[in-house]
């Protein structure tokens, strides 16, 4: 089975919707989603509100997820480990223990523009068009994730 896990800052706005849209589109007995935060700001609280709606807006239910942060174990029991940003990126890395480790982590707008390094933009202080718009970008990113995945 391949393990995949997404991350962003707190896991409630980007990191959620990510690990929501990729589950949709794969084959659940091969593979495994989940997500966590490089921050302890929500742990165990639900993805945010706006997330959850622009989620439910597109048939999409993300409500039941909890808010966990990322461990030096997630390089062990994951296979790819998607950060939706730069700062996530360096974070992640920073508990990095070998090459091994750092090879499991990638820029997730990569996957749709490649060594472009965008960032996913963090959508909790704008109004509800930022998450339209993180919306969008994690769903044609998911859907070239997956499509890898099952080839």
């Amino acid at each position: 089975m391949t393990k995949i896990l997404m991350v962003c800052l707190g896991n409630i706005c980007r990191s959620p919707l990510a690990e929501g849209l990729l589950q949709e589109k794969v084959d659940p007995k091969k593979v495994k989603v989940d997500s966590a935060g490089t921050s302890n700001y929500h742990l165990g609280k639900a993805p945010d509100k706006r997330s959850i709606a622009v989620a439910k807006k597109n048939d999409l239910d993300i409500s039941q997820q909890k808010a966990r942060q990322f461990s030096v174990a997630d390089f062990d029991e994951f296979d790819y480990i998607y950060v939706m940003d730069n700062s996530n990126f360096a974070d992640v890395i920073n508990l990095a223990r070998n090459a091994e480790d750092e090879k499991k982590v990638k820029l997730i707008l990569n996957e749709l523009y490649p060594e472009e390094n965008k960032d996913v933009p963090d959508p909790y202080y704008g109004g509800d068009q930022g998450f339209d718009n993180v919306y969008k970008m994690l769903d044609e990113s998911t859907k070239i994730i997956a499509k890898k995945l099952h080839h």
